[in-house]
């Protein structure tokens, strides 16, 4: 077996790693809360899946391939293929919301929770070894079968204590304190996984090693990075300004300066009612009275 290196760059990666799995899962946690107190289903949803970018793109897949920016073979060359990767990160994402949709609506069930987090669990771990498999060296990558149940029974529970967090939790301080495990979860099941894993060099050289090179994954994750980013961004931001002028239910509030919501045909024909001339008033006739007939005829 060929020798393995998790920490090449030292504490650096591990730390990094952590620290992007934490604040992924604050951020899907703030979101989450956000969700519980929208009234409508489609506020709710729009939190829920800005959630599951946070948590599946940024505490989970980010987390997998900044940790993985350390993992080298000296005697051999390790290359990832794109493909790989990129499905790796539609199926943290799509498994975290599902899991967040299931658990997002109607009543709060240790079940449901359960089952939601044991689907979830599965497709992190599904992302994990996808990833893994996008991974290429000059030989065979095998696998010790306790390590990989390990590391499925560590997703599976992590998943579940988060979707658990995603119903409960308020405040910064309890929020905090939640993130804080799940990047823990997190950060564990991820090198449970790759202590499980062992590299065989093949004895005859091969063909070239298909793929780019490991530090050229900070490119996919920078660019990935950003767009999460900016995306959760703008997509808080909108919902907050929708909440924040409206009563929840899609009606403006009364008394705020958002009440009426004017276009630009409202605003123009107000503006031109505004300035148009008053007609010119009609001088009104006043009756005649016998008396004062009288008095005009003697004169």
């Amino acid at each position: 077996m060929a020798e393995v290196h998790h920490f090449t760059y030292g504490a650096f990666n591990p730390v990094a790693a952590y620290l992007l799995a934490f604040l992924g899962s604050f951020l899907g946690l703030l979101c989450t809360g956000r969700a519980r107190a929208a009234r409508t289903r489609g506020r709710r949803n729009r939190w829920l899946v800005i959630a599951a970018f946070s948590i599946g793109g940024a505490a989970i897949w980010l987390m997998h391939f900044t940790a993985m920016l350390g993992f080298d073979v000296p005697t051999s060359p390790v290359r990832y293929d794109i493909a790989f990767t990129m499905i790796s990160l539609a199926l943290a994402v799509l498994t975290v919301g599902a899991g967040l949709m299931v658990v997002g609506h109607g009543r709060r069930s240790l079940t449901k929770t359960v089952v939601a987090g044991s689907l979830t669990g599965i497709g992190v771990l599904a992302m994990h070894y996808t990833g893994m498999a996008g991974m290429h060296v000059s030989g065979q990558i095998h696998y010790r079968p306790a390590l990989v149940v390990a590391s499925g029974v560590i997703a599976v529970v992590a998943a579940t204590v988060a979707l658990w967090f995603t119903q409960s939790v308020k405040g910064w301080a309890p929020i905090t304190g939640a993130a804080a495990v799940m990047a823990v979860a997190v950060c564990g099941m991820h090198y449970t996984g790759m202590a499980a894993m062992s590299v065989e060099l093949d004895r005859v050289a091969g063909p070239a090693i298909s793929g780019i090179r490991p530090l050229m994954m900070i490119v996919p994750i920078t660019v990935v990075t950003a767009a999460t980013i900016v995306a959760m961004a703008l997509s808080a931001l909108q919902a907050m300004t929708d909440e924040e002028f409206t009563n929840g239910a899609g009606t403006p509030r009364r008394g705020v300066h958002a009440e009426n919501p004017w276009s630009l045909k409202q605003a123009s024909a107000i503006a031109t009612r505004r300035t148009r001339p008053s007609p010119r008033p009609v001088p009104r006739r006043e009756p005649v009275t016998p008396a004062a007939e009288a008095t005009t005829t003697a004169s």
